[in-house]
């Protein structure tokens, strides 16, 4: 292969657009009649049918990744049957693949010379890397923070998970599939005060008893 390819790793908080910036590169390659691939990791069950769609309505059918998809034979797959692979690969919710998911697409790029490009959040709702994620920024070419503004103008960090009440939840499992209804970006100063006023509310005594 004479094409140079690189690994990208574009991430963001919730909300932060990372998922239309995909679709929007995806409608460029089209407009440029350039070949290209969308894929999404399977883990994300909200929507019924292999699509990738984000909230401002557009969407972009995409190829299905497993836990057991070896991305690396897929791409050698495609390459078998259509004697090319496209130059550009789209991924999807990148902090759900597994570490030697990321490892499969890096061969890709220096194997088969095409470009990958990732989207996805760095950290859960407890502040923790992912682990695509760390993956990512370990052995990615090329590393981007797409920022996003808390309600305070502080720039977001924290995927903070909260409940039906807005209260902010620090338990649970790692992934929790939802939207607005679950998760709020804010800045590591509200994340910490929300905290604060959660714990003071509940340390407080009850009336009548």
């Amino acid at each position: 292969m004479n094409r140079i390819g690189k690994l990208y790793f574009r991430y963001g908080t919730m909300g932060s657009a990372k998922t239309a910036m995909l679709l929007t590169q995806a409608y460029n390659f089209e407009e440029r009649g350039m070949a290209y691939l969308c894929f999404k990791p399977v883990i994300d069950t909200r929507e019924d049918k292999n699509v990738i769609r984000s909230r401002i309505g557009i969407e972009r059918e995409c190829q299905w990744i497993y836990p057991d998809t070896n991305l690396y034979d897929t791409i050698r797959n495609i390459f078998d049957e259509r004697g090319a692979i496209p130059a550009w690969l789209l991924i999807d919710e990148a902090q759900f693949l597994a570490p030697e998911q990321v490892d499969q697409l890096a061969r890709v790029v220096d194997d088969f010379g095409c470009n990958v490009m990732c989207y996805g959040l760095r950290t859960d709702f407890t502040t923790r890397l992912f682990e695509g994620s760390r993956r990512l920024f370990e052995i990615a070419d090329s590393i981007e923070e797409i920022k996003s503004t808390c309600t305070c103008g502080r720039k977001t960090i924290v995927n903070a998970r909260i409940d039906s009440s807005g209260t902010i939840l620090t338990e649970g499992a790692q992934v929790e599939i939802g939207g607005n209804d679950r998760y709020m970006a804010v800045c590591r100063k509200c994340w910490t005060n929300k905290r604060i006023e959660r714990d003071t509310r509940n340390a407080l005594p009850l009336e009548g008893l």
